[in-house]
């Protein structure tokens, strides 16, 4: 027979749901390859701390949150804006060009160099802005290439 587990004490527990999109960019004024228009296939995982829902009668019972309702709160916030788009930063002299926006549906004009770090801290910022305090943000990652990503964590900051 399975163990009975019974909630004693409130302890907090760490959640995460990963996501992939694919998205371009170009590094303006970069030295290097990445200052020419090119993709990634992104991967964004995306941790929640909280303590888990102990009303019986909630349906979300033993749940620190839905893992469907997560998915719902990032693509909505940053999955249905980037996910096959091109971000740009807004000073390059590209940004303006007519052409660009009539060649393509998705350009977005970042105030900021769209680097791996940068782009991840602007998702940190949506992902608090959406969950108003409702849950702790805890960790973001996100992965440009197999072997290269970004991280925060609340408790380095």
């Amino acid at each position: 027979m399975g163990r009975k587990y019974i909630i004693m004490k409130r302890q907090r527990v760490r959640v995460t749901k990963k996501f992939n999109f694919d998205m371009a960019h170009a590094l303006y004024g970069y030295d290097g390859p990445c200052k020419n228009i090119h993709g990634h296939t992104y991967h964004l995982s995306v941790t929640l701390r909280g303590q888990l829902i102990q009303d019986a009668q909630n349906p979300k019972l033993g749940m620190v949150i839905d893992f469907g309702n997560l998915k719902e709160l990032v693509s909505e916030r940053i999955l249905k804006n980037y996910d096959h788009a091109l971000v740009i930063n807004e000073k390059a002299p590209y940004a303006t060009m007519e052409g660009l926006f009539q060649q393509f549906e998705k350009v977005i004009h970042v105030a900021f160099q769209p680097t791996c770090e940068q782009l991840l801290l602007h998702f940190v910022d949506e992902l608090k802005a959406a969950l108003q305090n409702s849950f702790e943000l805890y960790a973001v990652r996100l992965e440009e290439t197999p072997n290269s990503f970004a991280e925060w964590c609340v408790e380095d900051n």
